[in-house]
């Protein structure tokens, strides 16, 4: 379906499907995006606690230490695994399911996203995931970001005593922005169309996403190449320092910038697309990546969104499963 003649730009940093190995190689393909609240959201470990970092920002007099509230790889990786599983039923009719040794291995998502070894005695395999996730950081500190909000689980009764249902989770406030990079490696560009369509329309991470936890990802590029990108920690300091030295803001300090009461998703996008820009170039030293024009994105955004998804991921199929077959 994306052909290397009509669209060169994939040929570095992807595979063709006949060309998948069981047999690592430099192949990265990295999708930036920004992960903006659209509801409070809830991000623990103990269910209770969110989960903060201590990160220094800046430099000379106008250095800052600061808390930054995280969205943990998990977090990230097991909401889209799920939205991924549940694209492939609607679509394929394909059953699988997110228990660790209960996976299938022979869905486009398995062979990507890996997985553990099966109860089945004669599938006695382990998959490496090929999609990599990072910790992701707000840009703002914890204090503006999040707030604790008092919640119970009453009877019915007209009278009641306090029991143990009652707890005060620490919530993220709408509006919390978390730039982020989704890395896949040695990936067809099919797979990386099957990445973009989880990433554009899965809209739920963290807890009690019934209620919570809307998230709306901006795809702000993506880049090809023979390297990793960026890590989100890198990112989010060079976006601190830019929301700082911006005409757009009224930003004095790095201070400023993590105590704002909010900062606009269009800037920081612009900002965060500017500063991967500014590590990947070749003349500071940067890396081995190539951004792929617009129009490719596009088209790879609207198979994965669109009706052709189905399509897309029927060809896939196949390829994956020949892919797994190489260790017979």
């Amino acid at each position: 379906m994306f052909d290397y003649d009509t669209y060169p730009e994939l040929e570095r940093g992807t595979v063709s499907r006949d060309e998948m190995t069981i047999a690592p190689e430099n192949n990265f393909t990295n999708v930036l995006v920004l992960r903006e609240l659209e509801s409070h959201a809830v991000f623990t470990t103990d269910g209770q606690s969110a989960d903060l970092a201590n990160v220094a920002v800046g430099s000379g007099d106008d250095r800052e230490t600061y808390s930054p509230g995280l969205m943990f790889m998990r977090k990230q990786t097991g909401s889209d695994r799920r939205f991924g599983k549940s694209l492939q039923r609607d679509l394929l009719g394909t059953e699988c399911t997110m228990q660790v040794n209960g996976m299938c291995q022979d869905c486009v998502e398995c062979i990507l996203y890996g997985s553990a070894a099966s109860d089945d005695a004669d599938q006695q395999l382990s998959i490496t995931s090929r999609v990599m996730y990072d910790t992701a950081y707000t840009l703002r500190d914890a204090t503006a970001t999040i707030d604790e909000k008092f919640q119970n689980a009453p009877g019915d009764d007209y009278a009641k005593t306090a029991e143990a249902t009652i707890r005060e989770p620490d919530f993220f406030e709408p509006g919390t922005l978390f730039p982020s990079v989704i890395t896949l490696r040695d990936a067809t560009p099919e797979e990386l169309a099957f990445v973009l369509g989880i990433t554009a329309k899965n809209k739920r991470y963290g807890a009690a996403t019934s209620r919570l936890g809307r998230v709306k990802n901006h795809i702000l590029g993506v880049y090809t190449g023979s390297e990793e990108g960026p890590a989100n920690l890198g990112l989010t300091r060079d976006v601190v320092t830019r929301l700082r030295d911006s005409d757009e803001t009224t930003a004095g300090s790095i201070q400023d910038v993590i105590t704002a009461a909010a900062h606009d998703p269009q800037l920081v996008g612009e900002l965060l697309q500017s500063a991967f820009d500014d590590r990947v170039d070749a003349e500071r030293g940067g890396l081995d990546l190539e951004c792929i024009p617009d129009d490719t994105v596009d088209d790879l955004l609207e198979a994965a969104t669109g009706d052709s998804l189905a399509d897309v991921l029927e060809t896939q199929l196949d390829a994956s499963r020949a892919f797994l077959e190489q260790t017979a």
